[in-house]
């Protein structure tokens, strides 16, 4: 039998290996695994997120009500919004699900639930007979609101925690649900009150993008004891909200969105400064995301 030469490998160059079938099975050395770590699939947390998408639904419902001329439905999906956008935040930090994705999911959900809706809502409840100044009007609170959602974004980092720079957009769309959900109780109209609502909405658009400083109750501390008295305002106020909530929301926020005038005129006369960002950048507290 003849005997076949086998090949030699080239001098100085190892011999080629044939993978086999099982190489993928085999145990691979931590640079490897380093490298491959990038390409595993990133998950989400579920919970929070369910709570952004309800909210979400909310306002996408809010908005389905307006086209169907059933305002008093559109204004509670608003006010339930809002509820559940101050849930998904406190639940991230309670369960430690925040996350970068959470963080632009909620300012997406936001500007759907209290900017897109709330302009979509009111002009198709008083504004549409003001023609063009009508639907400007809407413009200008939809703009003001994506406006103030990019900067608390941007600015996360260097505004004091105590203050928001400017008009919450849950709090404005608050304002503009409450004086629908008033007047529907009252049985007024809204093609009665066009400009009421034209100077409402436009005042509530340019208080987002202000830099009037707003109380965001972050430093009060649900954990550390209270007195008496405070828990029996709190029974109270539920007990004023059951009874009618219409004539008790619309004042309230109200009162908050003209409290940040407030102490911004009472910071100018006594001389001290309004601005709240800081001068100094600090690290991101990352409790406020999500």
């Amino acid at each position: 039998m003849a005997n076949f030469p086998r090949r030699r490998p080239k001098t100085g160059a190892a011999p080629a290996s044939t993978p086999s079938r099982f190489s993928k099975f085999a145990r691979q050395s931590p640079g490897d695994a380093g490298g491959k770590k990038s390409l595993r699939r990133r998950g989400i947390y579920l919970l929070p997120n369910a709570f952004t998408t309800a909210a979400l639904f909310c306002g996408f419902y809010a908005i389905v009500m307006a086209m169907n001329q059933k305002f008093e439905n559109a204004a509670w999906a608003i006010f339930i919004a809002m509820i559940l956008d101050g849930l998904d935040g406190r639940i991230a930090r309670l369960t430690n699900t925040q996350s970068e994705f959470g963080a632009q999911y909620d300012s997406l959900s936001d500007m759907v639930s209290f900017g897109a809706a709330p302009a979509l809502v009111i002009y198709e409840w008083s504004l549409r007979g003001l023609g063009k100044l009508g639907w400007l009007a809407a413009f200008v609170y939809c703009a003001g609101a994506a406006l103030r959602l990019a900067r608390f974004n941007t600015n996360i980092e260097v505004v004091d925690k105590r203050f928001f720079q400017g008009l919450p957009s849950p709090a404005a769309a608050a304002i503009v649900a409450g004086l629908i959900l008033l007047m529907d109780d009252l049985q007024v109209p809204g093609g009665r009150l066009p400009w009421v609502s034209w100077a409402i909405v436009l005042v509530a658009g340019l208080s987002m993008v202000s830099n009037v400083p707003f109380y965001s109750f972050k430093d009060v501390n649900l954990r550390k004891s209270v007195p008496f008295l405070a828990v029996f305002l709190f029974a109270l106020g539920i007990a004023l909200l059951s009874i009618d909530p219409p004539k008790v929301l619309f004042p309230i926020f109200v009162a908050y969105g003209l409290s940040g005038y407030a102490v911004y005129f009472w910071r100018m006369a006594r001389g001290r400064p309004a601005v709240i960002v800081k001068s100094g950048s600090a690290a991101p507290d990352q409790g406020e995301r999500h």
